[in-house]
């Protein structure tokens, strides 16, 4: 194990996966910032304050239907391990007609969402009007953004990382100039930021469905005889539902921690509100940056158990654990060292920047923290051990984000940030302690297959 883990070639194969999928990954809170700095340099900041409430109820819905990602990385990359390749284009099917079935829903309920979430919200009057402007042209991006998350899993689980990075980077990338041209060129304000993103999630979609297509072709995959009544049997969906609950509950718990964080700071006022929309742009650097070694992980595991290799399986976990901390470490220097310049770069509101600057100490030591829970979460996602993830989250933001954040209201704003940090550390603690459990157990080699050391 030792000897293996010192061998170049082995970080060669997670920096094969992890960095196409960290510098694309860098692009998603890339376009967080420039949203946030094309609308904070605008005359008010209720108009920054509800891009970020709108954005957050977003986040909230597609972040919940992550599971269609997750899911699919880890089953496929089970199947790519096991050379079955049939069932890689059963995840495939099954998978895309969940995801057009939750989109269809999404659309047809959306005036009850956007009712609910708004009235949950607690925010000003003008943050929450420009907030509903924002909602209600995003959410026609769900049959997009569903899609997306399906075949950017697929083509991660087949051990392909270069794919999803030109899918992500051509999605963002498109947003990125749209809402520069909508907002700043044709002053459409914060329904320009809304429409960018709609745009970008359907070019993005195209792009998947050809890089799908390309490698089906490439490998001359086609249905074989009984396929579709397999694919779209019973069994098979009760499995991937089953799977997808637990991630599901796993995803609302954590959206709703990013989710409390937004109303309760809104209720603090439109400057905090504003300043926390600055400062969790940094959360999602840290978290998207982290989460290349994760998808590695999720990609490596799944094909360590797919080939039945408990010796695979336990060098995968080490090697991203191992570089997912290095990478902690530097996004610590840079949060240290130009924290606050950053913050002054991304909104020119005096009243913002001095509340961002107050809170700047929480986003340096968040990464050192947090990075074992994110790299955590792709071993058991690439070991599709669902439940076991659903329990340590519960117990993480139950047992701990909201009891700290109770106990130490008092603090203001502060009491969310250190709520925050202490829900990320459990996360690492409980998720690691379910690590050794399940390992000590060989729960992660799949019945059937033998666990080879």
């Amino acid at each position: 194990m030792t000897t293996s883990f010192l061998n170049a070639r082995r970080h060669g194969q997670v920096f094969a996966l992890a960095m196409p999928m960290v510098l694309s990954n860098i692009t998603v809170p890339l376009l967080g910032l420039v949203d946030t700095l094309v609308i904070g340099h605008l005359e008010q900041p209720y108009y920054l304050g509800g891009v970020a409430v709108g954005a957050a109820i977003i986040s909230l819905l597609f972040f919940l239907l992550g599971f269609l990602r997750m899911s699919t990385t880890g089953l496929t990359a089970q199947a790519f391990g096991a050379r079955r390749e049939q069932e890689l284009l059963g995840v495939l099917v099954r998978a895309l007609v969940l995801a057009w079935g939750l989109a269809l829903a999404l659309l047809l309920l959306q005036v009850p969402i956007i009712e609910l979430a708004f009235r949950l919200a607690g925010a000003s009057a003008e943050v929450e009007t420009y907030g509903r402007q924002y909602v209600s042209v995003r959410i026609w991006s769900a049959p997009a953004a569903l899609t997306n998350l399906v075949l950017l899993g697929w083509l991660l689980g087949n051990q392909n990382a270069r794919a999803p990075m030109w899918l992500l980077i051509l999605g963002n990338g498109a947003n990125i100039v749209l809402d520069i041209w909508f907002v700043v060129g044709l002053g459409w304000q914060v329904k320009g930021a809304a429409a960018a993103s709609v745009l970008a999630d359907y070019a993005a979609m195209a792009l998947g469905a050809w890089l799908v297509w390309r490698t089906l072709k490439r490998r001359d995959t086609v249905p074989a005889p009984g396929f579709w009544q397999n694919a779209l049997s019973i069994d098979a969906f009760r499995r991937l539902l089953g799977l997808n609950r637990d991630i599901f509950i796993r995803a609302l718990c954590l959206q709703l921690t990013f989710v409390f964080m937004t109303f309760q700071g809104a209720r603090l006022g439109d400057a905090v509100v504003a300043a926390n929309a600055v400062l969790m742009n940094f959360l999602m650097f840290i978290s998207y940056g982290m989460d290349g070694f994760a998808y590695a992980a999720e990609a490596m595991v799944g094909k360590a158990i797919g080939r039945g290799s408990r010796r695979h399986f336990r060098l995968a976990c080490g090697l991203n654990l191992f570089w997912g901390l290095l990478v902690a470490v530097l996004f610590t220097l840079v949060f240290w060292l130009a924290g606050k310049p950053l913050v002054g770069q991304i909104t020119s509101i005096e009243s913002v920047q001095q509340q961002a600057y107050g809170f700047l100490p929480w986003l340096v030591a968040m990464p050192l923290v947090s990075c074992w829970c994110f790299v955590l979460d792709g071993i058991f996602i690439g070991a599709t051990q669902g439940r076991a993830m659903r329990n340590m989250m519960l117990v993480s933001t139950l047992g701990v984000f909201f009891p700290v954040w109770w106990l130490s209201q008092s603090l203001g704003n502060h009491a969310l940030w250190l709520a925050m940090l202490c829900f990320m550390a459990a996360r690492g603690l409980t998720l690691g302690w379910a690590w050794w459990q399940l390992d000590q157990r060989r729960a992660f080699v799949p019945d059937g297959l033998p666990a080879k050391r």
